[in-house]
């Protein structure tokens, strides 16, 4: 083993963890990766619903992905991924419209033919902006009403962005909208000039399952259903890791990958300024139905509602992508509802969302009839998406910290970006390389530089 190789712990083993696990593992780092779950993936984790095993939550892959393409590569899973073009539906005025193309949405009634313009000419601009980094500088409802107008945001954005942030709305940037309309949208410079959506057969089941034994083979322990409760500095300028099961670890270098709040709470030691960073980030959480059914709804893989009595965000029918046959010929539904961390919905029984989730979809298609519920499951995951507030990477923590050998790495440092698979690789892959580059750093000169993150 080289020299320069130190021994890690990654605590948390969601893509984030793995995929440091996986590039400090392949530059002769001796690399331990702990998971508080009973399996790996996070967010990305599969579960089973009947006989059908598949994502916890909605995942899709576009042709612009490239990072978690080329890990897919690696993995040796990319070339067996399945393209699909897919509809989007809009249900608005209790009303269910196919906005899959230029004529339906030149047809679609709720606006007129200016505001559509305006709407169209909006995401265009935005598709094709650079500077990301000015609009962390706006409000997204004052920067929506200035290129869309006051009725096409009322009307669309309005609905869409309370459905995502609830009333965090009022305290996010233009950065937010961009970055979903940029990801979006540079599919269509692939060539394709359409929106191409992918999956690998077994859902991300089979990756994980593939990654893990990849981890293995290079020499990464892998220690499931490992919760930490506490992390702290060692005499020798190494850290401590605390399990819930009182053992006690050390290790020359650590890096959380836990969401900011939780960090903050895992390491007691951090100073009063990194405490505050850590505990300022604001986050969406999520609850998130998923439904096997017996017949499709209406073949759209989403459909945006605008509608607020919807007790729900969307519907994502992912079965209008993936095969039924990977669903035993049945229909795969996921209902999300992003609300606050502390919102009491989370304390809401499975049998009371049911209750209200299904009454919902029998307002919303006619045909849906409850007997055709073949398993419903709740997902609650309190901390999910960091919110893009005003001037939000000026007042991102470092990802190095004050004590010694201890890193901060999750997905609030994804700057420019919106959360999902592939930036979370993206960022993964910049901080392996900024944790190996201080390593080397250390080992020369002695003195760790702190890592500044710009995902």
């Amino acid at each position: 083993m080289p020299q320069t190789a130190q021994r890690w712990a990654i605590v948390g083993g969601g893509f984030l963890g793995m995929t440091l696990a996986h590039r400090l593992a392949q530059h002769g780092q001796d690399v331990t990766l702990f998971e508080a779950a009973p399996a790996l993936g996070g967010l990305a984790s599969a579960w089973s619903l009947g006989d059908v095993v598949w994502d916890r939550h909605y995942h899709v892959t576009l042709l612009s992905d490239s990072c978690l393409r080329a890990l897919l590569t690696e993995l040796e899973l990319e070339k067996e991924m399945a393209w699909v073009e897919t509809r989007t539906g809009f249900y608005t005025d209790a009303t269910l419209y196919s906005m899959s193309n230029t004529v339906e949405f030149l047809r679609f009634p709720p606006l007129s033919l200016f505001n559509k313009l305006r709407l169209g000419a909006t995401i265009l601009y935005a598709s094709r902006l650079e500077n990301w980094k000015k609009l962390e500088k706006i409000l997204v409802a004052d920067w929506l009403r200035r290129w869309s107008g006051r009725a096409t945001f009322e009307k669309i954005w309005l609905p869409l962005l309370r459905a995502k942030l609830g009333d965090n709305y009022t305290k996010a940037s233009a950065a937010f909208i961009w970055a979903i309309i940029a990801r979006m949208y540079a599919a269509r410079r692939t060539g394709l000039k359409k929106e191409m959506f992918g999956y690998v057969p077994g859902g991300y089941a089979r990756i994980l399952e593939r990654y893990a034994e990849q981890l293995a083979s290079e020499g990464v322990r892998i220690e499931l259903a490992r919760a930490a409760t506490k992390v702290e500095p060692t005499a020798a300028d190494g850290v401590a890791i605390t399990f819930a099961d009182g053992t006690r670890r050390t290790f020359d270098q650590g890096v959380i990958t836990l969401a900011a709040p939780l960090a903050s709470r895992l390491c007691p030691g951090l100073s009063r300024e990194e405490h505050a960073r850590l505990q300022g980030i604001q986050y969406q959480g999520v609850i998130c139905a998923s439904l096997l059914l017996k017949r499709p709804l209406a073949g759209f893989y989403v459909t945006n509602i605008t509608d607020h009595w919807v007790p729900f965000t969307a519907v994502i029918e992912m079965s209008a992508l993936v095969d039924r046959a990977h669903f035993g010929g049945r229909t795969l539904v996921y209902l999300p509802k992003y609300v606050k961390p502390e919102d009491p919905v989370f304390a809401i029984s499975d049998q009371e969302l049911q209750e209200s989730f299904l009454g919902a979809l029998e307002r919303m298609y006619p045909h849906f009839r409850r007997d055709d519920v073949v398993c419903f499951r709740v997902s609650r995951v309190k901390y999910v998406l960091a919110i893009s507030t005003l001037n939000y990477s000026d007042r991102l923590p470092p990802m190095a910290t004050s004590i010694p050998g201890l890193h901060i790495v999750n997905s609030a440092h994804i700057v420019n970006g919106t959360l999902n698979v592939n930036e979370t690789i993206q960022l993964a892959e910049k901080a392996a390389a900024r944790l190996l580059s201080s390593v080397r750093t250390a080992s020369v000169t002695a003195e760790d530089e702190p890592l500044v993150a710009r995902a």
